[in-house]
């Protein structure tokens, strides 16, 4: 069965909508983009992709505001670029305790979800017969059961790394607070890192916790 579910959870998650510029605001639940993230970290290959099928909140939404200490500046490509033709670090360093600037969030908190997904093949991946979706599906079953993974996965920034289980079986109810439908308006459904990073959205609508996510090609989807 094509099918693979994860459970996630942590202390703090910040999943940022991109309509607030400077100060960092949550979606209420993770975004299909950071779920795949979550997968990727664990298992991923040139020759497959993961679709998100939908994911299911299990805990209370709730938020808490902190300040956070963030650099203000980054080194531009062109310098980057500039150093790498002259075999040279000059002018690269950046200062973080000159450039530190405080900023406002307002994140999740006592987060826990899971994120039921699929392995489909990538153009690469079909152009090979020894490739198949079973195969990767039965490396990343046994990759999250040991607990491996190529980066810590992490719930929307990297400071808040999160712990994960692979799940078997039906998924737990969730809590009371999250019965009945809830519109969760436009949210990020992926990004499109080809010239000019165009970003993708759907319409997120949660029922007794659940987010059905769409195909990126499926009606309704914008830009």
């Amino acid at each position: 069965m094509n099918s693979f579910k994860l459970k996630v959870s942590g202390r703090r998650a910040l999943f940022s909508r991109p309509e607030m510029k400077v100060e960092r605001v949550s979606y209420d639940v993770m975004t299909p983009s950071a779920a795949r993230g979550v997968l990727e970290a664990i298992h991923w290959k040139p020759q497959m992709v993961w679709r998100i099928e939908r994911i299911r909140v299990l805990n209370q939404i709730r938020f808490e505001s902190i300040r956070r200490n963030e650099v203000g500046s980054k080194i531009p490509a062109g310098k980057i670029a500039s150093a790498m033709r002259a075999q040279s670090t000059d002018g690269l360093a950046l200062y973080v305790d000159e450039d530190r600037q405080q900023r406002a969030s307002t994140l999740l908190k006592e987060v826990a979800y899971i994120i039921e997904a699929r392995v489909e093949l990538s153009a690469k991946g079909r152009a090979d017969p020894s490739e198949s979706v079973q195969k990767h599906l039965e490396m990343a079953r046994r990759r999250a059961a040991k607990g491996q993974y190529f980066h810590h996965p992490y719930l929307g920034t990297r400071e808040f790394a999160c712990d994960f289980e692979l799940w078997e079986g039906e998924a737990p109810a969730p809590h009371d607070s999250l019965q009945g439908e809830r519109d969760l308006g436009w949210m990020v459904l992926d990004v499109d890192y080809a010239p000019g990073m165009e970003a993708k959205f759907f319409r997120a609508v949660m029922k007794d916790g659940v987010i059905e996510i769409p195909a990126s090609g499926d009606a309704g989807i914008v830009s």
